[in-house]
């Protein structure tokens, strides 16, 4: 019913979109191993189980939640619903204070205890460093 050349093509797109949907998914797979979202302090309270692999928390800096010891910092992280209190050790970035997005990566000690290895500040499309402000205010 259909000639050679319909069949060949037909055989030629099947066998490209066969490809691309391999491929995509293969890329795909490889990437969520090494993709971290990170969850809100209302999304780990709604966790059935609690993992212990190295995890993110995001939300923002709580005001009036830091306390800074020697070598150790406490602060809380809130969505405006939920709160989850961190622990770090280590160095802050010039990013990180109250009422502003932090990320912390690390590890849960339970729904409400977060033990951060890594503070990772967040900033709005305005933001600008304070050399280049200062740089710009002296022209």
């Amino acid at each position: 019913m259909y000639g050679r050349k319909v069949k060949l093509r037909f055989l030629f797109v099947a066998l490209i979109l066969i490809t691309l949907i391999l491929t995509a998914f293969l890329v795909l797979k490889s990437l969520e191993e090494n993709v971290v979202y990170f969850q809100s302090p209302s999304e780990i309270k709604a966790l059935s189980e609690l993992d212990k692999k190295k995890i993110r928390v995001g939300g923002m800096v709580k005001k009036d939640s830091i306390l800074v010891k020697a070598t150790e910092m406490r602060f809380i992280i809130t969505d405006f619903k939920n709160e989850i209190n961190v622990t770090y050790t280590g160095a802050i970035p010039n990013l990180f204070e109250e009422g502003k997005g932090v990320v912390a990566e690390g590890f849960l000690k339970d729904r409400n205890f977060f033990s951060a290895t890594k503070i990772l500040a967040k900033h709005d499309e305005n933001y600008m460093p304070p050399e280049v402000k200062q740089a710009l205010g002296e022209k």
